[in-house]
Parts: C-alpha cells; sequence; structure tokens
C-alpha cells in the first residue's frame, strides 16, 4: 500500500492554521481522500492530558527544559499512536504543528540549544518528516491580537494560554525562528504571508498540493 501524505501547519499565534485547515479539510473531504486532522500538543488521549499542563496559565514556575521535555513526550506519543499508522494506512495526515515549532518557540524563543532540540525533535519522531509544511507568517502584534480572542473563547482568558502570555521580544524571536528553519529546508516548505485573505492563503495551499503530489 503507498504510503500517506503527511502535512503539518506551522506559523506563530493568530496567524491563521486553525482557519487553513478546516478550509483544506473541505477540499479534501469534497475529492473523496482518506484524511486524518490532528494537533499537537494533543492527537492522542495522553497527549491531550500533556497539552492542559504546557498550556495553563498556573504554571509559570515551568522550566525551558521541563517545557521542552513534555513537548517531546507529546509528540513521541502522537507519531507512534495516532501518525505513524495512519500514513502506513494511506491517509492524507495533517497536524496543526510539530517538531518545527519545537525548534521555533523552544530552541529559537527560549535560547535552548539548537543541536539538543533537534536530537531530541528527532528521537521523539523517530525520523519522520513532513511531506509539506505550510508556514504562515505574520508580525506578533497582529497575530497576538488574533489569538487573545480566539484564547478567551476556549477559556483562556486575560490575554491567553501559557505562551500567548509572553513578551512581545519572545514572540519575534520565534517568528524569526521559523524563518530560518524555513530557509535551511527550502524544499520541504510553502510560506505564506498570513496578511492575505483567507481564500487566498487557501488557493496557494491547494496549488501547491496539486503540485507537489500530483493529486
Amino acid at each position: 500500500m503507498t504510503r500517506g501524505i503527511f502535512i503539518t501547519f506551522e506559523g506563530p499565534e493568530g496567524c491563521g492554521k486553525t482557519t487553513q485547515i478546516t478550509m483544506l479539510e473541505g477540499y479534501l473531504k469534497e475529492h473523496g481522500f482518506q484524511y486524518h486532522i490532528s494537533r499537537e500538543p494533543g492527537g492522542t488521549r495522553i497527549s491531550n492530558q500533556i497539552r492542559q499542563i504546557l498550556l495553563n496559565t498556573e504554571n509559570k514556575e515551568m522550566f525551558s527544559k521541563t517545557e521542552l521535555l513534555l513537548y517531546a513526550a507529546d509528540r513521541a506519543q502522537h507519531t507512534e499512536e495516532t501518525i505513524k499508522p495512519l500514513l502506513k494506512k494511506g491517509f492524507v495526515v495533517i497536524s496543526d504543528r510539530y517538531f518545527d515549532s519545537t525548534t521555533a518557540y523552544q530552541g529559537y524563543g527560549r535560547g535552548l540549544d539548537l543541536e539538543f532540540v533537534n536530537n531530541l525533535n528527532n528521537i521523539a519522531t523517530g525520523g519522520l518528516k513532513p511531506d509539506l509544511t505550510v508556514l504562515i507568517t505574520l508580525s506578533p502584534e497582529i497575530g497576538l491580537k488574533r489569538a487573545y480572542k480566539i484564547s478567551e473563547a476556549d477559556g483562556f482568558p486575560n490575554h491567553g494560554d501559557r505562551l500567548e502570555q509572553e513578551n512581545i521580544k519572545f514572540h519575534k524571536k520565534v517568528l524569526q525562528g521559523y524563518l530560518s528553519i524555513a530557509e535551511q529546508e527550502e524544499e520541504r516548505f510553502l510560506i505564506i504571508n498570513g496578511e492575505k485573505t483567507p481564500d487566498e492563503i487557501h488557493a496557494l495551499i491547494i496549488n501547491e498540493f496539486k503540485l507537489k503530489f500530483k493529486k
């Protein structure tokens, strides 16, 4: 059986990933693809419990290395329990965030050693890389305003979840981190300006999907 397609969506807070994933899901459904939508942190029962720890605003004393290891634990469970089995069945698997988030947030944002972060990512994923990563870029000033509104609706009032509450300097480092990662792996990334309309962004994603996977 042909291996499935693994697509990840990345970007800073409020960039519009969730909207684009929903729009891509509509396309896949309309064209008869077998697909699965997932997320990180999360994606399994155990991973969702880790997610609650990571995003809880009360956990302000969490050390950066603790945060990194929790994300790795989440990713290991998610990859083995959800992503790999579905790819073996030929599914299109879409994940809202994957290891690039850890490199951008904990590596570039927190300033943890990039070689250590990359090695840990490789251990957690067993070396599994996305076939396509859609990176939606947006300035932190615009993105955080959007994110706060979404988080309030999700039960995180007072300026979002634990990561969204970080200062603007942190979020600027994250964005620059994403751009650095994409520059190093150009063949895997589709970079889109998040200030475009949702329909414009969706059209670019579908065009790339057709070109890359001949579907």
